[in-house]
């Protein structure tokens, strides 16, 4: 059994609160980068600059105490109720769908 260490938890929550700072300037990074590699660069530095970005995406939902199963449930319902509402991205595009239909396969097949 672990004995309670007040040091110990205030040294971790510090870190925590560093490691969320970082995460979240990360994200900053990450969407300043995309925009960038978007205007000049080819489809592989977008495809990167996205993937830094949903990796960073879960790392700071995890910092939040919330768990990637959590995270993904949220965004099926999200891409749900916009298609449901008929979204203009949706409507035109049924991109919406698209991405749920990917979503529920790639679990699927888990």
């Amino acid at each position: 059994m672990r004995k309670y260490n007040s040091k110990n938890q205030k040294n971790n929550i510090t870190k925590n609160l560093k490691i969320i700072e970082w995460l979240k300037s990360e994200l900053l990074n990450s969407v300043s980068h995309l925009f960038k590699v978007m205007l000049r660069d080819s489809q592989v530095n977008v495809i990167d600059a996205l993937a830094n970005l949903i990796i960073s995406t879960y790392l700071l939902a995890k910092r939040l105490g919330i768990s990637p199963d959590k995270l993904e449930r949220k965004v099926r319902d999200n891409l749900q109720e916009n298609i449901d509402q008929n979204h203009e991205i949706e409507k035109e595009y049924g991109d919406l769908s698209l991405v749920l239909r990917h979503i529920i396969k790639k679990n699927n097949k888990r």
